[in-house]
């Protein structure tokens, strides 16, 4: 059974004949499946239409026929002719092998997009991964940052008291009375006795130290001993001291107040002595204005 040539199997194929010489040319003439191997990777390629390669010096073109010129020994032969069955079995052979090549192009073609769907995946989970990093290292910052406020807090509240107690000890120091609580001794009333000509009337003891307690608007009271010449205006400085506001700030002052008999203190009894308010030797007052938290 004579064969035909690699031209005019790929013609038969349903190659056309451009494309099949440029295969041919390209791929060297080393056979029909190295050419269909081009024709198949290039099927979408418009530079595939182009014209074949021009004649090598040998007088043969690179489609593997002799030239048109007839040079060589080729061209006296003459290929035998085909009979139909032949050309159908023929046919039947590079068809058969035009199928295995798509199968394998297929197969090839679905294996890459399992790898870029694997791909993908392995992105999208890196993505998520670095999403979830960044969560945490959020979180973390803001868990941080609270600890740190909750610590500058903290420090301004022991600044705060360390303020009271050095105000404290200069009031001590300043007024030289002892500011630790003390409690007042009972005052014992002389008995009655006979009046007799010659018996002067029993004077009225002086005290010099006075006991104030302070109730304060929540409930809670504070007790300090002054003396009884300090004036009323460091009972409020104690006050305020104590309920941790600013002493000559902006906000308003405390309000003082007296027990029994009620009695609102004013701005001029500020500067007053304790001793001529009638506080001495003890008493309790009324804090009227809450104190700054």
């Amino acid at each position: 059974m004579a064969e035909l040539t690699a031209l005019e199997s790929l013609i038969e194929m349903g190659f056309a004949r451009g494309r099949a010489e440029k295969a041919l040319a390209l791929t060297g003439n080393q056979g029909i499946e190295a050419a269909m191997d081009w024709l198949m990777e290039h099927e979408d390629d418009p530079e595939a239409d182009e014209p074949p390669p021009l004649p090598t010096p040998h007088g043969t073109t690179l489609g593997g026929e002799p030239g048109r010129e007839g040079a060589g020994a080729a061209a006296g032969e003459r290929r035998p002719v085909l009979t139909e069955e032949e050309r159908q079995e023929q046919t039947k052979r590079m068809m058969e092998l035009v199928a295995q090549k798509q199968r394998e192009r297929e197969e090839r073609e679905e294996r890459e997009a399992l790898e870029r769907e694997r791909q993908r995946r392995r992105q999208g989970q890196e993505l998520t991964a670095a999403r979830q990093r960044l969560q945490e290292d959020e979180m973390r910052r803001a868990a941080e940052e609270r600890r740190r406020e909750k610590a500058e807090e903290l420090a301004a509240r022991q600044r705060v008291r360390e303020k009271i107690e050095r105000d404290k000890a200069e009031r001590a120091k300043k007024y030289g009375g002892n500011m630790g609580p003390q409690t007042s001794l009972p005052v014992t009333e002389p008995g009655p006795v006979p009046s007799s000509p010659s018996q002067e009337p029993p004077s009225k003891r002086e005290y010099d130290q006075c006991r104030i307690q302070v109730r304060l608007p929540d409930g809670t009271s504070l007790t300090q001993t002054f003396q009884a010449r300090e004036q009323l205006a460091a009972v409020r400085l104690y006050v305020e001291l104590h309920c941790g506001g600013d002493p000559g700030g902006a906000q308003d002052p405390v309000q003082l107040l007296s027990g029994f008999p009620r009695r609102a203190f004013s701005e001029a009894d500020m500067e007053r002595p304790l001793q001529e308010l009638g506080l001495v030797p003890s008493a309790v007052l009324i804090v009227a204005k809450k104190c700054p938290s």
